[in-house]
């Protein structure tokens, strides 16, 4: 029996998915998904985690934070010790999403064992595909990643074939974060390819990055889409408040459409677990509603995404 501590929600939702929840003794402060996650000890904190900060706010506390302790987190380190994990599930991807590798690794090297450190780097589809074997096979279930795996690779290909065929391939901006504006990368590119649209502001497997507000206004996008990192569909609304105010934003061809929507990014994209075949369905409803009508938002109270425009 393993003893497994998860350090990012993605990784929690990995455990689930693989039927290891009953030997998750840990996790961080942002594991919601599914609702045992909210039953186990939570090894980490953030200062501005639940604070209603503005997000430029809450960017500037980041950088700030960042810069001068390289962490926005801390680890529960007398809690982690006694919880006596022998396996911690973590990431080196980005040091906004949760603690750092390298403090990870250096703490768990003090913890009798000591734990396997698991890191969880993912930058496309495949590599989150291959996190789900890497975390199977640290814990000895590589069988039924193998039958997750197959399952969600049958969804992404019912998706891609279908989109293939549809000669109109919208121009569409996926947004992680509004104030400064941010465009999306990683994965984030690629799912709008695979669901039929094009991203020409994206970064595709590589980190989002920030970006000038007359870059978007030049790429005039059919669609925008509003995945902001780490929010939710009702905090994510004030930001498309905020978003409207920015000059000439009434003329983004999205705008005058009203072909805006914003998605739960907490729970979907801005997540590399399962859920992020769920988020390719999505973002397929989004660009092509007639072709994919069962992924399209049921209304303003669908929990996965909201049109807004």
């Amino acid at each position: 029996m393993h003893r497994i501590v998860s350090l990012l929600p993605a990784a929690t939702e990995i455990a689930a998915a693989l039927g290891l929840m009953d030997q998750v003794v840990g996790v961080s402060h942002e594991c919601d998904f599914p609702t045992e996650a909210n039953e186990k000890p939570r090894v980490t904190r953030c200062a501005v985690h639940g604070a209603e900060l503005a997000s430029r706010d809450v960017d500037e506390w980041v950088r700030c934070a960042l810069h001068d302790n390289g962490s926005i987190y801390t680890i529960d380190e007398p809690l982690l010790r006694k919880l006596q994990p022998n396996v911690i599930l973590t990431q080196k991807l980005c040091d906004v999403c949760a603690v750092g590798y390298d403090t990870v690794a250096r703490l768990a090297q003090t913890l009798p064992g000591p734990p396997r450190v698991v890191n969880l780097e993912p930058t496309s589809l495949a590599d989150i595909f291959d996190d789900i074997r890497r975390v199977a096979a640290t814990c000895d279930v590589l069988e039924r990643a193998e039958k997750l795996i197959e399952n969600l690779s049958e969804r992404v290909e019912y998706v891609r074939e279908r989109s293939a065929r549809i000669p109109n391939r919208a121009r569409c901006f996926l947004m992680e974060w509004v104030d400064p504006p941010f465009c999306s990368g990683h994965w984030g590119p690629e799912l709008i390819e695979i669901a039929g649209g094009q991203n020409s502001l994206g970064r595709k497997h590589q980190p989002s990055a920030q970006i000038d507000w007359q870059q978007v206004l030049d790429a005039r996008p059919d669609i925008i889409v509003l995945a902001l990192c780490g929010y939710d569909i009702d905090r994510a609304r004030r930001d498309y408040a905020l978003l409207r105010r920015f000059p000439g934003f009434g003329s983004i061809p999205a705008a005058e459409r009203g072909q805006v929507y914003v998605v739960n990014a907490s729970a979907y994209l801005a997540r590399p677990g399962p859920r992020i075949v769920d988020s390719l369905e999505i973002l397929a409803g989004i660009l092509h509603p007639t072709e994919f009508p069962e992924f399209v938002s049921r209304g303003p109270a669908d929990p996965r995404v909201v049109r807004i425009g």
